[in-house]
Protein backbone atom coordinates (compact mmCIF):
# COMPACT_ATOMS: atom_id res chain seq x y z
CA UNK A 1 0.00 0.00 0.00
CA UNK A 2 2.60 2.72 1.14
CA UNK A 3 4.77 1.68 -2.32
CA UNK A 4 1.68 2.20 -4.55
CA UNK A 5 0.77 5.63 -2.73
CA UNK A 6 4.80 6.51 -3.18
CA UNK A 7 4.61 5.74 -6.84
CA UNK A 8 1.48 7.89 -7.76
CA UNK A 9 3.28 10.55 -5.72
CA UNK A 10 6.42 10.58 -7.57
CA UNK A 11 4.74 10.17 -10.73
CA UNK A 12 1.92 12.86 -10.27
CA UNK A 13 3.86 15.31 -8.32
CA UNK A 14 7.16 15.60 -10.34
CA UNK A 15 7.53 18.74 -11.94
CA UNK A 16 9.74 16.17 -15.09
CA UNK A 17 6.90 13.97 -16.20
CA UNK A 18 7.23 11.31 -18.81
CA UNK A 19 8.27 12.85 -22.34
CA UNK A 20 5.33 10.69 -23.97
CA UNK A 21 2.63 12.68 -22.13
CA UNK A 22 4.48 15.55 -22.31
CA UNK A 23 5.11 15.94 -26.29
CA UNK A 24 2.16 14.39 -27.55
CA UNK A 25 3.12 14.80 -31.42
CA UNK A 26 1.83 17.10 -34.01
CA UNK A 27 -1.80 16.22 -33.59
CA UNK A 28 -3.81 15.51 -30.80
CA UNK A 29 -7.61 14.68 -30.53
CA UNK A 30 -9.32 16.49 -26.77
CA UNK A 31 -12.18 15.13 -24.88
CA UNK A 32 -14.21 16.09 -22.27
CA UNK A 33 -16.50 14.37 -19.97
CA UNK A 34 -19.36 16.40 -18.29
CA UNK A 35 -22.55 13.91 -17.36
CA UNK A 36 -24.07 12.57 -20.36
CA UNK A 37 -22.67 15.39 -22.89
CA UNK A 38 -19.43 14.58 -24.74
CA UNK A 39 -17.41 17.23 -26.08
CA UNK A 40 -14.02 17.14 -28.35
CA UNK A 41 -11.32 19.08 -30.66
CA UNK A 42 -8.84 18.41 -32.94
CA UNK A 43 -6.21 20.18 -32.88
CA UNK A 44 -3.17 19.93 -35.72
CA UNK A 45 0.29 21.99 -34.47
CA UNK A 46 2.00 23.96 -37.08
CA UNK A 47 5.34 26.60 -37.06
CA UNK A 48 4.66 27.48 -33.61
CA UNK A 49 0.74 27.61 -33.83
CA UNK A 50 -1.95 25.45 -33.49
CA UNK A 51 -4.95 24.55 -36.19
CA UNK A 52 -8.43 23.86 -35.14
CA UNK A 53 -9.35 21.02 -37.44
CA UNK A 54 -12.26 20.14 -35.69
CA UNK A 55 -14.41 20.61 -32.71
CA UNK A 56 -18.22 18.87 -31.44
CA UNK A 57 -20.51 18.47 -28.66
CA UNK A 58 -22.79 15.58 -28.35
CA UNK A 59 -25.54 13.92 -25.97
CA UNK A 60 -23.54 9.93 -25.33
CA UNK A 61 -27.07 7.63 -24.68
CA UNK A 62 -24.56 5.15 -22.66
CA UNK A 63 -22.86 6.64 -19.31
CA UNK A 64 -19.31 5.38 -19.86
CA UNK A 65 -18.80 4.56 -15.68
CA UNK A 66 -21.85 2.52 -15.93
CA UNK A 67 -22.56 1.06 -19.42
CA UNK A 68 -21.08 -1.99 -21.01
CA UNK A 69 -17.75 -0.52 -22.13
CA UNK A 70 -17.69 -1.79 -25.60
CA UNK A 71 -20.73 -0.53 -26.40
CA UNK A 72 -20.00 3.30 -24.81
CA UNK A 73 -16.44 2.66 -26.90
CA UNK A 74 -18.19 1.88 -30.09
CA UNK A 75 -20.95 5.03 -29.39
CA UNK A 76 -18.07 7.38 -28.79
CA UNK A 77 -15.91 5.85 -32.20
CA UNK A 78 -19.34 6.41 -34.11
CA UNK A 79 -19.52 10.09 -32.93
CA UNK A 80 -15.98 10.52 -33.87
CA UNK A 81 -16.64 9.09 -37.47
CA UNK A 82 -19.30 11.52 -37.96
CA UNK A 83 -16.80 13.98 -37.32
CA UNK A 84 -14.80 12.99 -39.82
CA UNK A 85 -11.96 13.11 -37.05
CA UNK A 86 -9.40 10.14 -37.56
CA UNK A 87 -7.04 10.96 -34.92
CA UNK A 88 -5.89 8.25 -32.34
CA UNK A 89 -3.75 10.37 -29.88
CA UNK A 90 -6.14 11.99 -27.03
CA UNK A 91 -6.38 13.59 -24.01
CA UNK A 92 -9.19 13.29 -21.30
CA UNK A 93 -10.99 15.93 -19.28
CA UNK A 94 -12.70 14.59 -16.22
CA UNK A 95 -15.66 16.80 -14.32
CA UNK A 96 -15.01 17.80 -11.16
CA UNK A 97 -17.10 15.59 -9.35
CA UNK A 98 -15.38 13.05 -10.27
CA UNK A 99 -12.89 14.05 -8.12
CA UNK A 100 -12.11 13.46 -4.15
CA UNK A 101 -10.33 16.29 -2.95
CA UNK A 102 -8.42 18.05 0.21
CA UNK A 103 -6.12 20.96 1.44
CA UNK A 104 -3.85 20.10 3.91
CA UNK A 105 -1.03 22.62 5.12
CA UNK A 106 2.41 21.40 4.57
CA UNK A 107 5.57 22.38 7.23
CA UNK A 108 8.29 22.64 6.57
CA UNK A 109 10.09 19.39 6.22
CA UNK A 110 12.75 17.75 3.44
CA UNK A 111 11.11 15.98 0.48
CA UNK A 112 11.19 12.85 1.36
CA UNK A 113 9.60 13.39 4.46
CA UNK A 114 7.10 15.73 3.29
CA UNK A 115 5.93 12.94 0.93
CA UNK A 116 5.07 10.49 3.54
CA UNK A 117 3.49 13.39 5.26
CA UNK A 118 1.35 13.83 2.37
CA UNK A 119 0.74 9.94 2.10
CA UNK A 120 -0.54 9.94 5.43
CA UNK A 121 -2.73 13.12 5.08
CA UNK A 122 -4.07 10.87 2.08
CA UNK A 123 -4.92 8.08 4.03
CA UNK A 124 -6.63 9.74 6.32
CA UNK A 125 -8.71 12.21 4.68
CA UNK A 126 -9.77 10.15 1.60
CA UNK A 127 -12.87 7.36 2.54
CA UNK A 128 -11.14 4.81 0.47
CA UNK A 129 -8.77 2.39 0.09
CA UNK A 130 -5.36 4.11 -1.04
CA UNK A 131 -4.89 0.74 -3.08
CA UNK A 132 -8.02 2.17 -4.91
CA UNK A 133 -6.86 5.32 -5.43
CA UNK A 134 -4.74 7.88 -7.77
CA UNK A 135 -3.72 10.44 -6.25
CA UNK A 136 -2.50 13.55 -7.79
CA UNK A 137 -0.88 16.86 -5.55
CA UNK A 138 -0.84 20.88 -6.40
CA UNK A 139 1.17 22.56 -3.80
CA UNK A 140 1.61 26.12 -3.13
CA UNK A 141 3.31 28.90 -1.20
CA UNK A 142 1.76 32.45 0.16
CA UNK A 143 3.30 35.21 0.90
CA UNK A 144 3.93 34.84 4.34
CA UNK A 145 6.15 31.34 3.68
CA UNK A 146 3.45 29.04 4.68
CA UNK A 147 2.44 26.29 2.71
CA UNK A 148 -0.44 23.80 1.81
CA UNK A 149 -1.24 20.80 -1.11
CA UNK A 150 -4.03 20.38 -2.44
CA UNK A 151 -4.60 16.41 -2.92
CA UNK A 152 -7.28 14.97 -5.70
CA UNK A 153 -8.17 11.49 -6.06
CA UNK A 154 -9.99 9.50 -7.96
CA UNK A 155 -10.77 5.58 -8.51
CA UNK A 156 -8.70 3.60 -9.80
CA UNK A 157 -11.33 1.69 -11.05
CA UNK A 158 -12.97 4.71 -13.23
CA UNK A 159 -9.55 5.43 -14.84
CA UNK A 160 -8.82 1.67 -15.82
CA UNK A 161 -12.59 1.72 -17.02
CA UNK A 162 -11.84 4.87 -18.99
CA UNK A 163 -8.64 3.41 -20.44
CA UNK A 164 -11.27 0.24 -21.40
CA UNK A 165 -13.81 2.18 -23.15
CA UNK A 166 -11.15 4.79 -24.76
CA UNK A 167 -9.40 1.49 -26.18
CA UNK A 168 -12.71 0.23 -27.48
CA UNK A 169 -12.78 3.26 -29.36
CA UNK A 170 -9.62 3.05 -30.79
CA UNK A 171 -7.89 5.77 -28.79
CA UNK A 172 -4.65 6.10 -27.12
CA UNK A 173 -4.89 8.33 -24.45
CA UNK A 174 -1.68 10.55 -23.69
CA UNK A 175 -3.01 12.36 -20.54
CA UNK A 176 -6.09 12.55 -17.77
CA UNK A 177 -6.69 15.83 -15.96
CA UNK A 178 -9.82 17.92 -14.42
CA UNK A 179 -11.42 20.06 -16.21
CA UNK A 180 -11.22 23.26 -14.57
CA UNK A 181 -7.51 22.51 -13.61
CA UNK A 182 -7.15 22.52 -17.16
CA UNK A 183 -9.17 25.90 -17.86
CA UNK A 184 -7.31 27.90 -15.01
CA UNK A 185 -4.23 28.30 -17.55
CA UNK A 186 -1.96 31.25 -15.55
CA UNK A 187 -1.88 33.06 -12.54
CA UNK A 188 -2.79 37.00 -11.96
CA UNK A 189 0.13 39.45 -11.09
CA UNK A 190 1.79 39.81 -7.84
CA UNK A 191 0.61 36.61 -6.84
CA UNK A 192 -3.19 37.58 -5.89
CA UNK A 193 -5.49 34.58 -5.50
CA UNK A 194 -8.27 33.67 -8.15
CA UNK A 195 -11.56 31.94 -8.18
CA UNK A 196 -12.33 29.92 -11.32
CA UNK A 197 -15.90 29.28 -12.27
CA UNK A 198 -16.76 26.91 -15.15
CA UNK A 199 -20.78 25.07 -15.59
CA UNK A 200 -21.13 21.81 -15.73
CA UNK A 201 -24.49 20.18 -17.07
CA UNK A 202 -25.62 20.34 -13.42
CA UNK A 203 -23.56 21.65 -10.71
CA UNK A 204 -20.84 24.87 -11.42
CA UNK A 205 -17.40 23.95 -10.84
CA UNK A 206 -15.16 26.03 -8.66
CA UNK A 207 -11.40 26.09 -7.95
CA UNK A 208 -8.91 28.63 -5.87
CA UNK A 209 -5.74 29.77 -7.26
CA UNK A 210 -2.87 30.89 -4.92
CA UNK A 211 0.22 31.25 -4.35
CA UNK A 212 1.48 29.15 -7.64
CA UNK A 213 -0.38 26.35 -6.92
CA UNK A 214 -4.44 25.13 -6.35
CA UNK A 215 -5.88 26.08 -2.79
CA UNK A 216 -8.83 24.08 -3.33
CA UNK A 217 -10.91 22.20 -5.49
CA UNK A 218 -14.54 21.49 -5.40
CA UNK A 219 -18.07 21.16 -7.16
CA UNK A 220 -21.29 23.28 -6.12
CA UNK A 221 -24.35 21.00 -6.77
CA UNK A 222 -27.45 22.53 -7.21
CA UNK A 223 -26.55 25.52 -9.28
CA UNK A 224 -28.80 25.32 -11.92
CA UNK A 225 -32.36 24.62 -11.36
CA UNK A 226 -34.14 23.32 -14.36
CA UNK A 227 -37.48 24.18 -15.67
CA UNK A 228 -39.12 22.41 -18.63
CA UNK A 229 -36.54 22.69 -21.43
CA UNK A 230 -34.59 25.56 -19.46
CA UNK A 231 -31.87 25.95 -16.69
CA UNK A 232 -32.06 29.05 -13.99
CA UNK A 233 -28.73 30.09 -12.42
CA UNK A 234 -29.29 29.84 -8.31
CA UNK A 235 -27.69 33.07 -7.30
CA UNK A 236 -28.82 32.92 -3.78
CA UNK A 237 -27.38 29.15 -3.68
CA UNK A 238 -24.52 29.48 -5.09
CA UNK A 239 -23.41 32.77 -3.20
CA UNK A 240 -23.90 30.63 -0.26
CA UNK A 241 -21.78 28.11 -0.78
CA UNK A 242 -18.98 30.35 -1.70
CA UNK A 243 -19.82 32.25 1.80
CA UNK A 244 -19.05 28.59 2.86
CA UNK A 245 -15.87 27.64 0.57
CA UNK A 246 -14.43 31.02 1.72
CA UNK A 247 -14.76 30.75 5.23
CA UNK A 248 -13.04 26.83 4.80
CA UNK A 249 -9.48 28.80 3.64
CA UNK A 250 -6.79 29.68 5.28
CA UNK A 251 -7.37 33.96 6.20
CA UNK A 252 -4.53 34.57 4.23
CA UNK A 253 -5.65 32.97 1.10
CA UNK A 254 -9.06 34.41 1.68
CA UNK A 255 -7.39 37.87 1.68
CA UNK A 256 -5.49 37.22 -1.50
CA UNK A 257 -8.17 37.23 -3.53
CA UNK A 258 -8.99 39.37 -6.01
CA UNK A 259 -10.97 38.61 -9.32
CA UNK A 260 -13.56 35.56 -10.29
CA UNK A 261 -12.81 34.10 -13.76
CA UNK A 262 -16.14 31.98 -15.15
CA UNK A 263 -15.11 30.15 -18.21
CA UNK A 264 -17.01 29.98 -21.06
CA UNK A 265 -18.20 31.12 -24.19
CA UNK A 266 -21.63 30.60 -24.05
CA UNK A 267 -24.71 31.91 -22.31
CA UNK A 268 -24.97 30.06 -19.34
CA UNK A 269 -21.32 31.47 -18.47
CA UNK A 270 -21.98 35.09 -19.39
CA UNK A 271 -25.12 34.75 -17.21
CA UNK A 272 -23.37 33.58 -13.95
CA UNK A 273 -20.87 36.84 -14.79
CA UNK A 274 -23.07 39.12 -14.66
CA UNK A 275 -25.63 37.68 -11.79
CA UNK A 276 -22.00 37.38 -9.55
CA UNK A 277 -20.48 40.56 -10.38
CA UNK A 278 -23.03 43.63 -8.39
CA UNK A 279 -22.87 40.63 -5.72
CA UNK A 280 -19.14 40.24 -5.20
CA UNK A 281 -17.90 44.29 -6.12
CA UNK A 282 -18.63 44.87 -2.88
CA UNK A 283 -16.50 42.37 -1.38
CA UNK A 284 -13.95 43.33 -3.46
CA UNK A 285 -13.47 40.59 -6.30
CA UNK A 286 -13.68 41.40 -9.95
CA UNK A 287 -15.93 39.02 -12.00
CA UNK A 288 -15.18 38.84 -15.64
CA UNK A 289 -15.95 36.12 -18.23
CA UNK A 290 -13.06 34.29 -20.16
CA UNK A 291 -13.88 33.86 -23.39
CA UNK A 292 -10.91 33.30 -25.44
CA UNK A 293 -7.25 32.70 -24.82
CA UNK A 294 -4.63 35.40 -24.14
CA UNK A 295 -1.61 36.21 -26.39
CA UNK A 296 0.94 34.57 -23.57
CA UNK A 297 -1.36 31.81 -21.81
CA UNK A 298 0.58 29.29 -24.07
CA UNK A 299 3.94 29.59 -25.63
CA UNK A 300 2.33 28.15 -29.05
CA UNK A 301 0.12 30.66 -31.08
CA UNK A 302 -3.75 30.07 -30.35
CA UNK A 303 -6.17 31.01 -32.89
CA UNK A 304 -7.87 34.47 -31.95
CA UNK A 305 -11.01 33.05 -32.31
CA UNK A 306 -10.65 29.84 -30.74
CA UNK A 307 -13.65 29.20 -27.84
CA UNK A 308 -11.94 28.32 -23.80
CA UNK A 309 -13.07 25.26 -23.73
CA UNK A 310 -11.39 22.38 -21.48
CA UNK A 311 -10.41 20.28 -23.39
CA UNK A 312 -8.41 22.59 -25.94
CA UNK A 313 -6.83 24.54 -22.82
CA UNK A 314 -6.03 20.62 -21.93
CA UNK A 315 -4.44 20.01 -25.19
CA UNK A 316 -2.84 23.21 -25.53
CA UNK A 317 -0.78 22.32 -22.25
CA UNK A 318 0.67 19.13 -23.86
CA UNK A 319 1.40 20.11 -26.90
CA UNK A 320 2.91 23.48 -25.24
CA UNK A 321 4.54 21.56 -22.63
CA UNK A 322 2.94 23.06 -19.85
CA UNK A 323 2.58 21.44 -16.84
CA UNK A 324 -1.18 20.58 -15.65
CA UNK A 325 -2.10 20.33 -12.10
CA UNK A 326 -3.62 17.10 -11.24
CA UNK A 327 -2.43 15.02 -13.82
CA UNK A 328 -3.93 11.88 -13.29
CA UNK A 329 -2.69 9.89 -16.19
CA UNK A 330 -2.05 6.24 -14.84
CA UNK A 331 1.67 4.83 -15.14
CA UNK A 332 2.28 3.18 -18.52
CA UNK A 333 3.79 -0.48 -18.35
CA UNK A 334 5.99 -0.90 -21.00
CA UNK A 335 6.01 -4.00 -24.06
CA UNK A 336 8.51 -5.31 -22.33
CA UNK A 337 6.47 -5.61 -18.99
CA UNK A 338 3.68 -7.31 -21.04
CA UNK A 339 5.69 -9.86 -22.42
CA UNK A 340 7.16 -10.60 -19.07
CA UNK A 341 3.30 -10.75 -17.36
CA UNK A 342 2.19 -12.58 -20.43
CA UNK A 343 4.98 -15.26 -20.64
CA UNK A 344 5.51 -15.52 -16.93
CA UNK A 345 5.55 -19.40 -16.72
CA UNK A 346 8.66 -19.29 -18.77
CA UNK A 347 10.48 -18.52 -15.54
CA UNK A 348 10.10 -22.02 -14.77
CA UNK A 349 12.04 -23.26 -17.85
CA UNK A 350 14.91 -21.31 -16.33
CA UNK A 351 14.46 -22.01 -13.00
CA UNK A 352 17.14 -25.68 -13.37
CA UNK A 353 19.63 -23.38 -14.72
CA UNK A 354 19.31 -20.38 -12.27
CA UNK A 355 19.81 -23.11 -9.45
CA UNK A 356 23.23 -24.31 -11.03
CA UNK A 357 24.40 -20.86 -12.01
CA UNK A 358 24.25 -19.83 -7.97
CA UNK A 359 26.26 -23.25 -6.83
CA UNK A 360 29.24 -22.67 -8.95
CA UNK A 361 29.09 -18.28 -7.68
CA UNK A 362 28.24 -19.34 -4.17
CA UNK A 363 31.47 -18.29 -2.26
CA UNK A 364 31.62 -15.22 -4.81
CA UNK A 365 28.24 -14.35 -3.49
CA UNK A 366 28.69 -14.61 0.30
CA UNK A 367 32.04 -12.47 -0.53
CA UNK A 368 30.00 -9.54 -2.28
CA UNK A 369 27.36 -10.06 0.26
CA UNK A 370 29.68 -9.66 3.38
CA UNK A 371 31.49 -6.61 1.65
CA UNK A 372 27.96 -5.17 0.94
CA UNK A 373 26.83 -5.20 4.68
CA UNK A 374 29.72 -3.67 5.46
CA UNK A 375 29.45 -1.07 3.72
CA UNK A 376 25.71 -0.37 4.16
CA UNK A 377 26.47 -0.86 8.02
CA UNK A 378 28.90 2.28 8.00
CA UNK A 379 26.05 3.78 6.00
CA UNK A 380 23.81 3.43 8.71
CA UNK A 381 25.69 4.36 11.18
CA UNK A 382 25.79 7.71 9.49
CA UNK A 383 22.46 8.16 9.91
CA UNK A 384 20.98 6.10 12.94
CA UNK A 385 20.59 9.72 14.37
CA UNK A 386 18.39 11.15 11.64
CA UNK A 387 15.91 8.30 11.31
CA UNK A 388 15.35 7.89 15.03
CA UNK A 389 14.60 11.30 15.16
CA UNK A 390 12.22 10.39 12.30
CA UNK A 391 10.65 7.82 13.87
CA UNK A 392 9.90 9.90 16.65
CA UNK A 393 7.99 12.41 14.29
CA UNK A 394 5.97 9.62 12.69
CA UNK A 395 5.14 8.38 16.33
CA UNK A 396 4.03 11.99 16.97
CA UNK A 397 1.45 11.88 14.05
CA UNK A 398 0.01 8.70 14.72
CA UNK A 399 -0.44 9.46 18.24
CA UNK A 400 -1.72 12.79 18.23
CA UNK A 401 -3.87 13.04 14.48
CA UNK A 402 -6.04 9.99 14.11
CA UNK A 403 -6.30 8.56 10.81
CA UNK A 404 -10.21 8.12 11.09
CA UNK A 405 -13.49 9.62 12.87
CA UNK A 406 -14.92 7.31 15.19
CA UNK A 407 -18.14 9.99 16.02
CA UNK A 408 -20.06 8.71 14.17
CA UNK A 409 -22.05 11.78 13.07
CA UNK A 410 -24.59 10.54 10.47
CA UNK A 411 -25.89 8.69 12.91
CA UNK A 412 -26.09 10.43 16.20
CA UNK A 413 -27.77 13.00 13.84
CA UNK A 414 -30.68 10.20 12.92
CA UNK A 415 -30.57 9.25 16.58
CA UNK A 416 -31.43 12.73 17.61
CA UNK A 417 -33.74 12.78 15.07
CA UNK A 418 -35.58 10.08 15.84
CA UNK A 419 -36.31 10.33 19.16
CA UNK A 420 -37.80 14.31 18.43
CA UNK A 421 -40.07 12.36 16.32
CA UNK A 422 -43.42 11.58 18.32
CA UNK A 423 -43.73 7.44 18.22
CA UNK A 424 -47.28 7.57 16.79
CA UNK A 425 -46.69 8.66 13.80
CA UNK A 426 -48.49 12.08 13.16
CA UNK A 427 -45.07 13.47 12.20
CA UNK A 428 -42.80 11.62 9.79
CA UNK A 429 -39.83 12.75 7.61
CA UNK A 430 -39.58 12.14 3.95
CA UNK A 431 -36.06 13.61 3.28
CA UNK A 432 -32.98 14.00 5.55
CA UNK A 433 -29.88 15.49 4.00
CA UNK A 434 -26.79 16.25 6.14
CA UNK A 435 -24.37 18.71 4.05
CA UNK A 436 -20.83 19.25 4.80
CA UNK A 437 -19.47 20.62 7.11
CA UNK A 438 -22.73 20.92 9.68
CA UNK A 439 -26.02 21.38 7.83
CA UNK A 440 -28.82 19.19 7.94
CA UNK A 441 -31.98 19.61 5.64
CA UNK A 442 -35.26 17.84 6.57
CA UNK A 443 -38.22 17.54 4.61
CA UNK A 444 -41.79 15.92 6.29
CA UNK A 445 -45.36 15.47 6.61
CA UNK A 446 -47.58 16.04 9.47
CA UNK A 447 -51.21 15.45 10.49
CA UNK A 448 -51.61 18.79 11.88
CA UNK A 449 -49.76 21.68 12.85
CA UNK A 450 -50.08 20.79 16.86
CA UNK A 451 -48.17 17.70 16.26
CA UNK A 452 -45.36 19.66 13.89
CA UNK A 453 -45.06 22.48 17.00
CA UNK A 454 -44.27 19.86 19.78
CA UNK A 455 -41.94 18.13 17.72
CA UNK A 456 -40.33 21.33 16.71
CA UNK A 457 -39.82 22.43 20.20
CA UNK A 458 -38.56 19.17 21.30
CA UNK A 459 -35.85 19.36 18.30
CA UNK A 460 -35.09 22.69 19.59
CA UNK A 461 -34.43 21.10 22.94
CA UNK A 462 -31.39 18.96 21.59
CA UNK A 463 -28.35 20.81 22.93
CA UNK A 464 -26.31 19.79 19.97
CA UNK A 465 -29.22 21.74 17.51
CA UNK A 466 -28.55 25.08 17.02
CA UNK A 467 -29.75 27.89 14.57
CA UNK A 468 -33.03 25.76 13.42
CA UNK A 469 -34.58 27.63 10.85
CA UNK A 470 -38.02 26.79 9.02
CA UNK A 471 -37.91 27.17 5.26
CA UNK A 472 -41.38 26.21 4.40
CA UNK A 473 -44.68 24.99 5.65
CA UNK A 474 -47.91 24.44 3.92
CA UNK A 475 -51.14 23.18 5.59
CA UNK A 476 -53.09 23.27 8.22
CA UNK A 477 -54.18 19.56 8.59
CA UNK A 478 -51.81 17.84 6.47
CA UNK A 479 -48.49 19.48 6.77
CA UNK A 480 -45.52 19.69 4.97
CA UNK A 481 -42.70 21.24 6.00
CA UNK A 482 -39.07 21.96 5.44
CA UNK A 483 -36.49 22.86 8.14
CA UNK A 484 -32.56 22.97 8.72
CA UNK A 485 -30.09 23.20 11.44
CA UNK A 486 -26.81 23.66 12.77
CA UNK A 487 -25.10 20.14 14.44
CA UNK A 488 -22.63 21.35 16.56
CA UNK A 489 -21.35 18.23 18.26
CA UNK A 490 -19.94 15.03 16.34
CA UNK A 491 -17.96 14.08 13.64
CA UNK A 492 -14.72 15.67 11.57
CA UNK A 493 -15.05 19.54 11.24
Amino acid sequence: MKNLLQLDFRRLGSRNRDARVRQPGAALLGLSFDGSRMSGVWVRRTNGSVEIRQTFSVTLSLDPLTAEVELVGREIRKQLDAAEIRERRCALCVPTSWIHSLTVPVPELPEADLQSFLQLEAERGFPYDPDSLIVAQSRFRLASGAQGATLAAIPREQVNRLLAVLEAAQLRPVGFAVAIAALQSAQPEDNDGVIALSAGETSLNLLVGAGGGVALLRTIEGAFEQQGSERHFQLEHVLRELRITLGQLPPEVGDSLRQVRVYGSDDTAEEIAEALQPRLRASGLDVRQVKKYAADDFPVKVPADAAVTPALSLVMRLMSGKPTPFELMPPRVSAWQQIRARYSSSKLVYAGGAVGALLLVVLLAFAVQQVRLWYWGAKWNQMRADVLELREIQADIRKYRPWFDDTFRSLTVLRRLTESFPEDGSVSAKVIEIRAPATITCTGTARDNAAYLRMLDKLRGVKEISDMRVEQVKGANAVQFTFNFKWNQGGAQ
